[in-house]
């Protein structure tokens, strides 16, 4: 059964943060619902799914006390984001919270439902005719 986060500790520094996820697979739900999944690899590289197989390529980067992800999007040939999340440890694990510095009162919030020490099935690349 998923469950929804308890929001009560502050959020994770970069080295916490990089301490947390180095080496793991991620998956994450969002209102009871499965949501996607990150692969953390060394050097803050990143590979991230909508448990659909494919997968985008990024890294993340410490801002403030946010971590923001950039994707390569290799279809157009450009990169996509920064995307900034303030993550927190709870009793249930990771959650993340969408911080696009609007002050929206509903913002995207994601939490931990797995982790896992293999990587990411991401399909290959798309060839057409």
């Amino acid at each position: 059964m998923i469950t929804a986060p308890v929001h009560a500790n502050p959020s994770m520094g970069a080295a916490e943060f990089d301490a947390y996820t180095r080496g793991k697979t991620f998956y994450y739900g969002s209102s009871g619902a499965p949501y996607g999944a990150e692969e953390y690899l060394d050097n803050k590289r990143v590979q991230w799914s909508f448990l659909d197989g494919k997968c985008k390529r990024g890294e993340w980067y410490a801002q403030d006390d946010l971590i923001c992800f950039v994707y390569d999007d290799e279809q157009a040939g450009t990169t996509v984001g920064p995307d900034c999340w303030s993550f927190e440890i709870t009793d249930n694990g990771m959650t993340a919270r969408f911080e696009d510095g609007s002050g929206n009162q509903n913002p995207t919030e994601l939490y931990e439902v797995e982790q896992s020490d293999e990587p990411m099935m991401c399909l290959g690349p798309e060839v057409g005719v």
